[in-house]
């Protein structure tokens, strides 16, 4: 078969001045797409960055996914939990802690609220072109140390590399497993009337402390991060008081949507104190300057406990006793009224409703 071609010789010759070079130098100080490739430049950087700060044997087999001996655990009757999270927070580091700390602790909490020991976690960074390796690598030695201190291991993930423009910087998924000890059964259908709320510390710490950098306000006492793993703190809390009905970290939309949602699901209502409510006086300052609500704002290292109401002494001081949990409170009470709804008593002696926010208060808090 014979193909025949004809050349226009007055043809345009074609303009490659904007074509780059698809192969990006190595050893550069920003991340570019190759490193998101799957080619030699990802290797060296999980080889050179990722596998030195997680280090652990499971990791270091950078397989498809990781096989994990948990047979013993589950074999002594307990059961598997498994949770993940994504965090886009902005700023990447902020005072008290850093993205790397949120998605290590987010994820480890989500596991300890089912009463779960957290075992091993899993990594995915989303990381746009030309963020500084620099920066990239505080945030995974920050990640490694939450990870260390919180005492589980980063196991298997996988690094994803987009186009200037379209990343702000770096995303981070983790995904976590952790085993459930035998005769733990948390949920709202053991919630009954006269169970007593607890929450473990100030609230909204974690939320102005992000703000207090955006908008850049000052004030003599620094609001930090209350970032942290509440797993030991939830073991202390289950072994003092065995009787505790349901476990939940308030995060994005504060404890007001984590009220509304238990009352919701035990289809009971909740009334909480206003003068309970304990919230630091720099963080009250910043919540009345930017016309927030602390009700509504994140926390990243505060849990809320249902537990029945003649154990809320014995809870209260379980939580008391470990360093998490020091201004730890008794926040109200669960109620057959108002089924569904959290009402606060203030201090005037009124009550109003406490809604559940409708949208994000603070975009990009976690």
């Amino acid at each position: 078969m014979r193909i025949e071609q004809s050349v226009n010789a007055t043809m345009i010759a074609p303009d490659f001045s904007r074509v780059a070079c698809p192969t990006p130098l190595r050893g550069g100080e920003r991340v570019v797409l190759g490193h998101g490739g799957g080619g030699q430049l990802s290797r060296e950087l999980v080889d050179g960055l990722f596998v030195p700060a997680y280090g652990n044997p499971v990791l270091a087999r950078l397989g498809d996914s990781s096989v994990l001996d948990l047979n013993g655990a589950v074999a002594t009757g307990g059961r598997l939990a498994f949770s993940t999270d994504s965090y886009v927070v902005r700023p990447l580091f902020f005072p008290g802690g850093s993205i790397g700390d949120l998605a290590v602790n987010g994820t480890v909490n989500d596991l300890a609220m089912s009463g779960a020991r957290p075992a091993v976690l899993s990594a995915a960074f989303i990381i746009e072109e030309g963020f500084e390796i620099a920066e990239l690598t505080r945030v995974v030695g920050a990640m490694a140390a939450a990870a260390r201190l919180a005492g589980v291991e980063i196991v298997t993930g996988d690094t994803k590399v987009v186009e200037r423009g379209h990343g702000d910087g770096c995303y981070i998924n983790t995904a976590g497993i952790g085993v459930v000890p035998a005769g733990i059964g948390l949920g709202p259908e053991g919630i009954r009337p006269g169970d007593a709320v607890l929450v473990s510390g100030t609230l909204a710490d974690h939320g102005m402390a992000i703000m207090s950098v955006r908008e850049g306000l000052g004030f003599d006492a620094e609001i930090a991060s209350d970032t942290a793993p509440l797993h030991d703190l939830v073991a202390t809390l289950l072994a003092a008081c065995p009787s505790v009905r349901m476990l939940r970290d308030p995060t994005r939309g504060g404890v007001a949507t984590s009220l509304n949602e238990i009352a919701g699901q035990a289809r009971l209502g909740i009334e909480i104190d206003e003068g309970a409510i304990p919230v630091a006086p720099a963080v009250a300052s910043a919540c009345e300057i930017l016309g927030l609500d602390p009700l509504l704002v994140a926390n990243e290292g505060k849990l809320l406990a249902i537990v029945p109401g003649q154990a809320a002494e014995m809870g209260l001081a379980a939580l008391r006793s470990h360093e998490y949990g020091r201004r730890a409170a008794v926040l109200g009470r669960v109620v057959d009224r108002h089924p569904g709804r959290v009402v606060m008593r203030t201090a005037i002696g009124g009550s109003r409703v406490i809604p559940m926010p409708i949208g994000e208060q603070l975009p990009r808090i976690c």
